[in-house]
């Protein structure tokens, strides 16, 4: 467990190289790999062999290597890749925040600003290629729990839904596709916020979608439905009610907030958010929290908790509406 950043540091080299793309089409020696990805031989073959003893991939008889059903994780073209997540660490201010840990744990301030005097957000709009990758790995997780989300949720009483943070709309697009009688607009930062949904989409889902820029502590398109999937996990509490009352006011009448994220204390994720939890305290500072500390959170925010419902993912549906549309049922927590 201590040396565990030796593994991190390089499934990231094998991320970064593209590894597991290369095999895709079959084993290949080294020096063909080498070649392909323009590496040292013999220390790719170094790095090979330690992925390999991990099952990552597979060291044949004659020295080839072999793509795994674990390697394949970090392939570029499947479903939920963790290539994104691993090219992160390729930033060496992540590295770095990391290991100035221990000052968040004495002091309780924000690790990465703390370290590198600026927060995690303005860092990543100054380095493009970082910011790219981020944005990578926001899609490629957000696809893993978006349908669990959008199959879950019981959207008949909505008409208009906006992915607050949504950044390239894999929640937003997923929802419209599983809802047709739902409009939907992504809304995020100009320099994240896509334009449209992928080339996948349907014909129906493109015609039903939209896209707005801007910050949510000033303002969002008015809704009867506000999805915010992995946004107040980055903040402290005091920003989170900012982004709550800012969603508060926007608000339709008889309209619903849903707060997507890793609840601690639910059952057979507590790791995930144990770990997830030091993740926001070391990179943008903020928190995962219990059922209980986001209804404090709503209720700052003239809202009220209605309702809790686990999807078959890691992520859990929260749910509020405005504290003079519907009194609070603790029969509808689940």
């Amino acid at each position: 467990m201590v040396t565990g950043f030796r593994l991190s540091a390089a499934l990231t080299v094998a991320a970064e190289l593209g590894i597991s793309d290369e095999l895709v089409p079959g084993p290949r020696s080294v020096a063909d790999l080498a070649a392909a990805v323009s590496a040292d031989e013999e220390t790719l073959y170094r790095l090979m062999r330690a992925l390999a003893t991990v099952g990552v991939y597979d060291e044949q008889h004659d020295g080839r290597f072999a793509l795994t059903s674990l390697g394949e994780g970090l392939r570029s073209d499947v479903p939920g890749s963790l290539r994104p997540l691993a090219r992160m660490l390729t930033d060496p201010a992540v590295w770095a925040a990391w290991g100035h840990l221990a000052h968040s744990v004495r002091t309780g301030d924000n690790a990465f600003e703390a370290l590198h005097g600026v927060d995690v957000w303005s860092h990543r709009q100054s380095q493009p290629r970082h910011n790219a990758i981020f944005n990578d790995n926001m899609s490629a997780l957000s696809s893993v729990v978006a349908d669990a989300v959008a199959s879950t949720y019981d959207f008949a009483g909505t008409s208009s839904v906006v992915d607050i943070g949504g950044g390239q709309g894999v929640l937003l697009e997923a929802v419209l596709t599983g809802h047709e009688h739902l409009t939907g607009t992504v809304f995020d930062l100009p320099h994240v916020v896509a334009q449209g949904p992928t080339p996948e989409a349907s014909p129906s889902v493109a015609s039903r979608w939209g896209a707005k820029s801007g910050s949510f502590f000033d303002a969002v398109p008015p809704a009867d439905c506000y999805l915010l999937k992995s946004i107040l996990h980055d903040w402290p509490d005091a920003r989170c009610v900012e982004i709550l009352r800012v969603c508060r006011r926007g608000l339709a009448a008889g309209g619903v907030v849903l707060v997507v994220e890793t609840l601690v204390g639910r059952s057979g994720h507590e790791v995930d958010a144990a770990f997830s939890d030091l993740n926001m305290l070391v990179l943008p500072g903020g928190r995962e929290r219990t059922e209980r500390e986001y209804a404090a959170l709503f209720d700052a925010a003239d809202l009220q908790l209605t309702g809790v419902v686990h999807t078959s993912s890691r992520v859990s549906i929260i749910e509020a509406r405005a504290r003079s549309d519907h009194a609070f049922d603790p029969q509808l927590a689940k």
